[in-house]
């Protein structure tokens, strides 16, 4: 057993334990000299003796390393407080640094030097750090350890961070700080009179803003909320949060779809709601322009069915979500929306005391399948990151800021007018490429598009342009340009006082509209939809319109994608 200790600790050896130790190696440069093992055993404690919190695992610690790493690893142990100090150290030869330093800490001269100490009182657990241009080594180090039975743990010595990657950012990034604004915050005591003590129903309720309307709902103190979604799995995972996070709040989960205008009566009969929010809705673009009739059958006969049941048992507040696609729509899904609008304003004439109102927003970051999740998955594979067309804005918030303004939107009283249609104040719009630039500079990558730079000191992504998908638009907007936005009493909500009025009956719009809800031939449910939305364009005239209305507000010629 070769083992050295400084010369001022050698008045710890015991003359009287004299056992057979093989000739100590000299460590060139070191003044250290041999000592018994058990003088290591006899140290008195020190302050820094203590387990490692509290754990046993730490009492008997080694210190494994190059000179470099043992120089900077071991005073850490007498800083920390609770951390053990170490027994001894093992040194690595490095032929970058040969000259040992003990660090005031005896030095174990080899591992077969620490398997004979382990023999006779366990070694508790080793840390290790050595460098990567020694792998091979710390390979070695490990297996051994493996089989002498002592636990390790590795830390990856400084110069070895210093010269790695990047690493992405831990935990959620800043959304603010991705869209360049601070969130609007929300008149608390003003929801609380409308919600508190009140039975309210959340359609679509296990989606990313109708989960989130539930969680916002619940720290007012409703009477009861009742979840309503078609999906079990979505339906389940909200039930089960409510659970943990509001366990006072009376709650029903019911599975249900709300395009069964039968079952969807009976179901407010017997839970009597006063407040609806109604989230449920097809959003993705792309999916609907294959799926037109979907689009209806979900979108405007969903709205429909849950309207007419609020009306029916006298809800107090009926709050519609619907989206700025629905302003001078491309898509299906931004038309059907805008025929889920025209619905609820006809439905004036018969609301009663019911306050009728809809709630227009843009993108919301985070939630299911939006790009932000989109983006993440793509760089944990290595990028690129996908953006559809450079040119492309949208107006983005989050997903807490969205649910909240939705609610306190649905609180404004309008008794005996007009429905009212809210639109949130988004900012100005966020050119999507811009966005994929910050998103990857906020995880540490230098983003790039077509040729990466040379010599770049961060790690690079890529930015791939593919193309603008089926339905997709240039640019987003909130209102038509005959509708007059004017502010309301709480920040960050804009009302249209001048909305476009529908010219048609509600029984002739369902009538035609039922007529293709469950047609296959797409062009004919198109047509259908175009006779009531005319206003809707082809995406491919509206990509054109922008093309000149990007370069005039970013003032650059953009990158577009290539045809295939």
């Amino acid at each position: 057993m070769l083992i050295s200790h400084r010369a001022d600790n050698a008045s710890a050896a015991t003359p009287a334990r004299r056992e057979r130790i093989p000739r100590a190696r000299r460590l060139r440069g070191n003044r250290n000299r041999t000592v018994p093992h058990k003088a290591l055993d006899s140290n008195p404690a020190t302050p820094f003796s203590r387990d490692l919190s509290g754990a046993n695992i730490a009492r008997r610690v080694v210190l494994i390393g190059t000179p470099d790493t043992l120089a900077t690893l071991a005073p850490q142990f007498a800083l920390g407080s609770g951390l053990a100090t170490p027994i001894g150290v093992v040194p690595i030869e490095d032929s970058a640094s040969p000259h040992a330093n003990a660090c005031g800490l005896p030095l174990i001269a080899s591992l077969e030097d620490l398997a004979a100490i382990h023999r006779r009182d366990p070694v508790s657990l080793a840390v290790v750090s050595v460098p990567k241009r020694l792998s091979g080594n710390r390979q070695r180090i490990l297996t051994r350890l493996r089989e002498l039975g002592i636990a390790h743990r590795l830390v990856t010595p400084l110069a070895d961070l210093m010269d790695a990657p990047a690493e992405r950012a831990q935990g959620p990034i800043d959304l603010g700080e991705l869209i360049g604004r601070s969130p609007h915050t929300i008149d608390r005591d003003a929801v609380a009179q409308a919600i508190s003590g009140k039975r309210i129903v959340v359609t679509g309720a296990g989606g990313s803003i109708g989960s989130e309307l539930c969680r916002i709902l619940a720290e007012f103190q409703p009477a009861c909320i009742v979840m309503m979604e078609r999906g079990e799995n979505a339906l389940f995972e909200i039930d089960r949060c409510l659970a943990e996070r509001f366990p006072s709040v009376p709650r029903r989960a019911v599975l249900h779809d709300i395009t069964d205008a039968e079952q969807t009566l009976r179901h407010f009969v017997n839970i009597r709601p006063q407040a609806v929010f109604h989230a449920a809705a097809h959003k993705h673009v792309p999916l609907m322009e294959d799926h037109p009739s979907h689009a209806v059958h979900n979108n405007f006969f969903g709205t429909r069915s849950v309207a007419d049941a609020a009306l029916a048992v006298s809800a107090e507040r009926l709050v519609v979500i619907s989206s700025d696609k629905a302003v001078n729509p491309t898509s299906v899904m931004g038309a059907t929306k805008r025929l889920a609008e025209m619905y609820v304003q006809l439905l004036s004439p018969t609301a009663g005391r019911t306050t009728l109102s809809m709630v227009r927003f843009g993108n919301v970051l985070g939630s299911a399948c939006s790009v932000l999740p989109i983006w993440e998955r793509q760089l944990a594979a290595g990028g690129p990151l996908t953006v559809t067309d450079a040119r492309m804005t949208r107006y983005f918030m989050s997903i807490r800021e969205a649910a909240a303004l939705v609610i306190q939107a649905g609180v404004i009283d309008g008794i005996g007018q007009p429905p009212s249609i809210y639109v949130l104040d988004m900012g100005e719009p966020i050119r999507i490429l811009d966005l994929a630039e910050r998103f990857a500079r906020l995880h540490g990558y230098s983003p790039f598009i077509n040729a990466a730079p040379a010599n770049s000191e961060e790690p690079t992504v890529e930015i791939s342009i593919t193309g603008a998908r089926p339905g997709e638009k240039l640019h987003e907007e909130l209102a038509y340009a005959a509708e007059a936005l004017s502010p309301t009493r709480f920040p960050g909500i804009r009302a249209l006082r001048s909305a476009t009025q529908p010219h048609i009956d509600a029984a002739t719009l369902t009538a035609e509209l039922s007529a293709v809800r469950t047609a296959t031939d797409k062009g004919l449910v198109l047509g259908v939809i175009r006779r009531h939305v005319p206003e809707m364009r082809r995406p491919s005239d509206a990509l054109t319109l922008g093309v000149e209305a990007a370069e005039q507000t970013f003032g650059e010629q953009i990158p577009v994608a290539q045809a295939a």
